[in-house]
C-alpha cells in the first residue's frame, strides 16, 4: 500500500518536472515561482514524499530496528542528494540545488528516527515546526549558512529548495500518521489492492525513479525538439 502512494507521488512529480522541463525548453509558458496554482502543486508533491518518508520510517523500525540498516539508507539517500547537487549544477551552476527534497529527507530522517516510537510527540514537534517554518521568517537567514534551516524573507536562487522549516514537520507529521496505519492493516488502509502494480513498483523503486526520471526527460525532450 505505502510502495504504492509513493509510487503515485513519484507520477505527480514526474509530471511536475515534464511540465518545468517544456518551460525550459521554451515549449511551455508557465510560471513555477509565482503561480498559485504551480506553487500548490509543487507543496502538495513535496508534502506527499515527506509525509510517505515518515511513515515509511516506522514501518522499517518497527519491522527491523538495526540502527545500522538505517544509518546505510540515509547514507545511500545523502550520497544521491551530492550527486543533485553536482548533476544541477553542471546544468544550472547558478541556481543548482544545494539543499532540496533529497537532502531534507535525509537530515529530517535523522532528526526524526528518536521520535520514532513516540508518536504523541513527533505530532506535536511536526505541528510546532511547520507553523514556524510558515508563519516565521528573518533576514538573517536569507543567506549560507543558515539558509537551509528556512525561515527566510526571500527564497534562494536555487531550482529547488526544500529546508527544514517547515518541511521537517511535516516528515513527523508522517511518523505521527505511520503509527495509526500500523496499529490497523497497512495496506487496507491506504487501498493497496486497488492500485495498479506497476505503480507499487515505481514507489518501491522511488529513489532509482528519482535519480534517473530528470536526465531521461531532458535527454528525450532535447531529441525530440531537434528531430
Amino acid at each position: 500500500g505505502i510502495d504504492a502512494l509513493r509510487g503515485a507521488a513519484i507520477l505527480a512529480m514526474i509530471a511536475y518536472h515534464f511540465c518545468f522541463d517544456l518551460r525550459y525548453y521554451g515549449v511551455l509558458n508557465a510560471d513555477f515561482e509565482h503561480s498559485p496554482f504551480w506553487l500548490t502543486a509543487r507543496s502538495l508533491i513535496l508534502s506527499s514524499f515527506l509525509l510517505l518518508a515518515g511513515i515509511s520510517l516506522v514501518l522499517a523500525v518497527r519491522t527491523n530496528p538495526s540502527q545500522a540498516k538505517f544509518w546505510r539508507h540515509v547514507g545511500v539517500i545523502a550520497l544521491c542528494a551530492l550527486a543533485v547537487s553536482a548533476g544541477s549544477y553542471a546544468v544550472f551552476p547558478k541556481t543548482f540545488i544545494w539543499f532540496g527534497v533529497l537532502h531534507a529527507i535525509a537530515v529530517s530522517l535523522v532528526l526524526a528516527r528518536p521520535l520514532v516510537r513516540r508518536p504523541a510527540l513527533a505530532f506535536a514537534l511536526g505541528v510546532a515546526v511547520v507553523v514556524a517554518g510558515v508563519g516565521f521568517a528573518h533576514p538573517s537567514f536569507n543567506r549560507l549558512p543558515l539558509a537551509w534551516i528556512g525561515f527566510v524573507t526571500v527564497k534562494p536562487a536555487t531550482v529547488d529548495y526544500v529546508p527544514l522549516f517547515p518541511w521537517t514537520g511535516v516528515l513527523l507529521l508522517g511518523v505521527a500518521l505511520g503509527h495509526t496505519l500500523y496499529r490497523n492493516n497497512w495496506s487496507a488502509a491506504v487501498g493497496g489492492e486497488r492500485w495498479p502494480g506497476w505503480i507499487a513498483f515505481l514507489g518501491r523503486h522511488s529513489l532509482a525513479v528519482y535519480m534517473l526520471h530528470q536526465p531521461l526527460l531532458i535527454g528525450v525532450l532535447w531529441l525530440a525538439l531537434k528531430a
